[in-house]
């Protein structure tokens, strides 16, 4: 197990520097800036971005997301659902042949996330959401019904996996965020446990993964307590079948419909207990910090609070691979 880091948009010198002298080695970059041509990405832009990232002794090891409208409507069972699979499926095998092992991607349309704000340690401020303020208006131009918003899905999985396997690349889906069954009257489908354990049944293959946004699980129904739709079995079933492409490891409040983002140390969740969770099962990929709070003084990436947080994962990497910890042979 190990540590990462992510960043949205370009991939700039100061992040990369950043990532270098804290010891990262893989790096994720949330929806670069790559050129979009005729609806996909070309190869050579990928091995472009590729190689900027390695100029600094890191590993571009996976990409989060396209741009929304190159997918949308492959989510959200739109009349250009064909155009786009298509052209994701092209934009696939290049980021497999571009040497990028893993390509993840939010499951969710339209892309509302927050309804506010909420004071957390100290004036310290995290996203939080509460269904009784949501007030969203539906974007969609057309109707999606449940059954097809799962057809989209299977198809998607059925077509890109073999792709994906072809290319060596992992796929990885990343929960809906705020995981609720609907959103702005749209159908979301992996907000809870149960859409998560039909998504990996489609086809049984590691490239058809989980991106396991621990805050994202955990802000799932259920997910505070103690039975099979816990948080702690939640992480167990999917690392046991080796489904999950790396972590976002960060802490909530509590579940919906009401819950904020906390300090990594400071949600309900027993991080040290996630953390052994992982290592008693063999996962054997990265950790990487997300969602950081507003701390006083802080630079609009967050690099303050993101340096607490990858300290405290790496504390804890350290801590639960020492395996005389928990009594393991």
């Amino acid at each position: 197990m190990r540590i990462g880091l992510g960043k949205g948009g370009a991939a700039d010198g100061e992040f990369l520097r950043f990532a270098a002298q804290l010891g990262i080695q893989d790096v994720v970059i949330n929806t670069p800036p790559v050129p979009v041509k005729n609806g996909r990405w070309e190869l050579v832009d990928l091995v472009a971005l590729k190689n900027q990232v390695e100029e600094y002794g890191l590993t571009l090891t996976a990409i989060e997301n396209t741009p929304i409208d190159m997918r949308h409507h492959i989510i959200a069972g739109g009349p250009r659902f064909d155009e786009q699979l298509e052209n994701m499926v092209h934009t696939i095998r290049n980021i497999g042949r571009a040497g990028i092992p893993i390509y993840t991607m939010s499951w969710r349309y339209p892309r509302y996330y927050r309804t506010g704000f909420e004071e957390i340690r100290a004036g310290a401020s995290g996203t939080a959401y509460d269904a009784a303020k949501e007030d969203w208006p539906n974007i969609l131009e057309w109707e999606l019904t449940l059954d097809r918003a799962w057809e989209c899905l299977e198809t998607w999985v059925k077509t890109i996996t073999p792709v994906a396997e072809e290319n060596g690349v992992r796929i990885g889906i990343h929960p809906v965020d705020p995981p609720m069954p609907t959103i702005a009257g749209v159908p979301q489908l992996v907000h809870n446990f149960e859409g998560y354990k039909r998504l990996i049944d489609i086809v049984d293959s590691p490239a058809n993964s989980v991106l396991l946004c621990q805050g994202s699980f955990s802000q799932m129904e259920g997910a505070d307590g103690d039975g099979e739709n816990s948080i702690y079995n939640m992480i167990e079933y999917l690392v046991k079948r080796k489904r999950v492409a790396y972590v976002h490891f960060r802490n909530v409040s509590g579940t919906v419909p009401k819950f904020h983002e906390e300090f990594i140390n400071t949600g309900y969740v027993d991080m040290y207990r996630a953390m052994r969770i992982y290592a008693e099962n063999g996962f054997d990929g990265f950790f990487m910090d997300d969602h950081a709070p507003i701390v006083a003084g802080d630079s609009g990436y967050g690099h303050r609070a993101r340096a607490f947080s990858i300290g405290y994962i790496q504390s804890l990497i350290e801590a639960v691979t020492d395996r005389s910890l928990y009594g393991a042979h």
